[in-house]
């Protein structure tokens, strides 16, 4: 069997790694990874490909940054070529990046098989791009490998098949299990005995500037009480430029990490802040407190039963719940069914029963 594997965003990567590794390990599986090039610098993608034990991908679409449309456009029309070139047995997508959608909707117009892990996840809230990307993708796939029970109640709702709905469980946290043993090597120096880790990204945060402007005054009010490590995403960075010129020490801004650095910086966060996605799993998985700076989230099992709030942009909460944390009131967490490091070698199992 001929499969490719379509990437475009580092999340991606840590997904891909364990199923190409869990297919390397069948007979007869001839596999290739696209890269497209939506996100592309050395920490987004590059380190990410070295520690997750991948070889560098088999094709480079190097689309870049642009609009959603003209992006989504770019890939679908330099992968069209691929697949002709190609002819895969099955294309394998991942999570919810535009690269998602834009393989997606090519492998439905050139009658290619189309498995797409992490099916099945919702916000409600179709103005975030992912949402729509998450939407189309599931009624395109052939197979559809979710990562927890509610994926699966939100896919039937839509009408989608049961045939084609697998609960595998969370690839993201695949990696996670297998990398955490080796990440307490890879820790930055001189790092505060207790600290909050904050990620943000997500244009609806970072690009509304009086609220950014706000969020960093509140950065620096909890680094009074709690030193901060601040990875800064490189359109956070852009948008950060002329807003304010001095930080407080306790407010450490720092280049986008290597996923095992920054694995090993989530293991000992008191506190993580973030707009992030799969950084919702990781930390309930790990059993680290979780404010997402967003009102809702595709991911509602790291509430249910994980260590994960939401808090909204309102920037009293997210300083009131630090506050609490700080205090030693905190959110006890589960570890959702099947996130137990094997979701792979269930997709693969699928795979290999069906196609």
């Amino acid at each position: 069997m001929r499969l490719v594997h379509v990437v475009g965003a580092r999340p991606n990567l840590m997904k891909l790694a364990p199923v190409y590794r869990a297919f390397a390990a069948v007979p007869d599986i001839e596999q290739s990874v696209v890269h497209t090039g939506q996100h592309y610098d050395l920490n987004m993608s590059d380190v990410f490909f070295q520690q997750l034990g991948l070889n560098s991908p088999d094709v480079n679409l190097h689309v870049g940054s642009a609009s959603h449309a003209k992006q989504v456009a770019e890939i679908m029309v330099r992968f069209e070529k691929v697949l002709s070139d190609t002819r895969p047995d099955l294309v394998l997508v991942y999570g919810d990046v535009n690269s998602t959608i834009a393989a997606a909707l090519v492998c439905s117009k050139m009658r290619i098989r189309l498995g797409h892990v992490e099916a099945g996840l919702r916000s409600f809230d179709r103005s975030m791009p992912e949402e729509i990307n998450r939407l189309l993708t599931d009624q395109i796939a052939d197979f559809l490998f979710t990562p927890s029970e509610d994926a699966n109640q939100n896919l039937a709702r839509e009408g989608a098949p049961a045939e084609v709905i697998n609960l595998v469980g969370n690839v993201m946290i695949d990696s996670l299990v297998r990398m955490l043993p080796a990440c307490q090597m890879h820790l930055p120096p001189n790092l505060p005995s207790h600290f909050a880790l904050v990620t943000l990204h997500r244009p609806s945060n970072v690009d509304d500037l009086p609220w950014l402007d706000e969020m960093l005054q509140s950065l620096a009010q909890i680094a009074a009480r709690l030193p901060i490590l601040f990875p800064v995403h490189p359109r956070t960075k852009e948008r950060m430029i002329g807003l304010r010129d001095g930080w407080p020490s306790a407010l450490r801004l720092m280049e986008p990490l290597p996923y095992l650095a920054f694995l090993a910086l989530e293991q000992q966060a008191t506190v993580v802040i973030t707009d992030s996605g799969g950084i919702q799993e990781e930390t309930t998985y790990l059993g680290v407190p979780c404010l997402t700076i967003r009102e809702n989230t595709e991911r509602p099992i790291t509430v249910k039963i994980g260590t994960n709030i939401l808090v909204g942009r309102d920037q009293k909460r997210i300083r009131d719940q630090v506050e609490q944390i700080i205090s030693g009131i905190r959110k006890k967490g589960k570890i959702p069914p099947l996130w137990d490091g094997h979701a792979a070698e269930r997709i693969v199992e699928v795979i290999h029963r069906l196609v």
